[in-house]
């Protein structure tokens, strides 16, 4: 068996994943592999031979196509590393499909989710197992995925899920998109609001039934927000940059909870900015955003 350390990012050809794998490629060792991948083959390979070029990249560098919203892609994947090298150390799902202010929240529901939370719980459900005593699996969500950021109608749905309750309560937000039922029912129209909510009641429920052997082997399986940052993604949404950080700015966090020598319970299964927990019943719904966003 290869006692290699694996690590992979998804939606990584640019932004944060991109100075994820940078990240990890300069930390890790030279028998080490980091895989980065996206779902464009030229970029991704582009991407990959950039960053192995890179004066401080230590670790071996792979690009690998992967659309995260094919869930049987994503373990088959998994089972590739399984039976290639034992198992993953490093997974850290990244990707997010861009969205525009101009664009109609409800036409591109669909893919929307598809991408930030079909394609999560396919992670959780696929790397979990394949995940090596000591590893990391991070989703990145952002603060939006606290509980209080939804109307209080529709806590329970989330509050303490399993992730089978999770996915059905992802697919009754779907549902009642399409029925157009769905502002009556309390949900928001920003799109991004029951999706990250429902990415981080999604990690909280993994960790719920790993915790104790977890914790017991040094793994770590949360959250991550990591803070405004500027990309081609959500420059589109602010108007003030003047504190966005750049994508390596806001790796840093991120990567320290991957390199983090031992794992604190307290963030376990949580939602981490910048190495604090983020009060999961915590945000108030963003009003003026749906005001905003609806017709």
């Amino acid at each position: 068996m290869n006692t290699s350390r694996i690590a992979l990012v998804t939606g990584a050809n640019q932004g944060l994943g991109r100075a994820l794998v940078e990240g990890l490629a300069a930390r890790l060792h030279p028998d080490d592999l980091v895989l980065l991948t996206g779902r464009n083959q030229q970029r991704v390979t582009d991407a990959a031979r950039e960053v192995a070029a890179l004066p401080g990249t230590r670790a071996r560098v792979e690009g690998r196509v992967l659309d995260v919203a094919d869930t049987d892609a994503i373990a088959r994947l998994a089972d590739e590393l399984r039976v290639r090298h034992g198992g993953v150390d490093v997974v850290i799902s990244n990707a997010i499909l861009r969205l525009l202010p101009e664009d109609s929240q409800v036409e591109r529901a669909d893919e929307f989710i598809a991408v930030s939370n079909t394609a999560t719980h396919a992670i959780l459900r696929s790397f979990g197992p394949v995940l090596r005593p000591g590893g990391r699996l991070l989703v990145v969500a952002s603060t939006l995925g606290t509980l209080g950021h939804l109307d209080h109608r529709l806590h329970h749905l989330f509050e303490e899920a399993s992730l089978e309750q999770v996915e059905y309560a992802v697919e009754s937000w779907r549902s009642a998109i399409h029925d157009k039922t769905a502002q009556e029912a309390g949900w928001p129209v920003w799109l991004n609001v029951p999706s990250k909510v429902a990415q981080v009641a999604a990690v909280r429920a993994l960790a719920a039934e790993r915790r104790e052997r977890d914790l017991a082997t040094g793994t770590l399986i949360a959250s991550v927000c990591p803070g405004m940052v500027d990309t081609a993604t959500s420059r589109p949404w602010f108007s003030d940059y003047s504190r966005a950080q750049s994508p390596d700015q806001a790796a840093t966090a991120v990567l320290d909870l991957v390199f983090a020598e031992h794992v604190d319970p307290a963030l376990y299964g949580e939602l981490v900015r910048f190495g604090k927990v983020l009060p999961w019943r915590g945000g108030t719904p963003p009003v003026e955003q749906d005001r905003l966003l609806t017709p």
